[in-house]
């Protein structure tokens, strides 16, 4: 079977509606079974409204939807300034979000995500990416390594009534020119 294929560009103020309905979806498949039901929803429902992605584009946070042959969403990833707990710097850039549905994995969407993001990091002076991850989330700490992030930190993340583990990682992003 081929890979499915898929096609990167920009977001823009018209796509938080895209961004959120992918969010919560890819969260949903990732952690149901893994989170309790109710939390899973009620995390869905405040972090991947519409209106939160609308704000961070508004903001000028950059994004990359990924959208599958015919329009589909079936990706993206948000870069935002900074909000882990760990020392951060002028150089830094954090990224916020980065959700791929199953069917896609394993067909470069996720690398191409990442090179894009870090492309557009290294373009604005960045030095370095982080990233906050379910630390029991095995398959999604496995493609970090790969791009080339280490662990850094930790932080607790809540959600409902239960605080869980996550791992903090930072990929540095040397300057391309000589």
């Amino acid at each position: 079977m081929s890979e499915p294929a898929f096609r990167l560009r920009r977001a823009g103020p018209d796509d938080a509606e895209a961004l959120a309905l992918v969010g919560a979806a890819t969260f949903l498949e990732t952690f149901a079974g893994v989170l309790p039901g109710p939390d899973i929803l009620a995390h869905c429902r405040a972090q991947h409204a519409a209106e939160r992605y609308a704000g961070w584009l508004a903001d000028g946070c950059p994004a990359w939807l990924a959208e599958a042959e015919g329009g589909a969403p079936v990706g993206y990833l948000l870069l935002a300034p900074p909000d882990l707990p760990v020392p951060t710097g002028p150089g830094d850039v954090e990224v916020k979000r980065i959700y791929a549905f199953s069917r896609w994995h394993g067909a470069g969407l996720g690398r191409a995500l990442m090179d894009a993001a870090a492309d557009h990091a290294r373009s604005e002076g960045r030095r370095r990416l982080l990233v906050g991850v379910y630390g029991e989330n095995a398959r999604a700490i496995a493609f970090y390594r790969k791009c080339g992030f280490a662990v850094i930190g930790e932080r607790r993340f809540t959600i409902g009534a239960n605080t869980y583990d996550d791992l903090v990682l930072a990929q540095p992003l040397p300057d391309p020119r000589p």
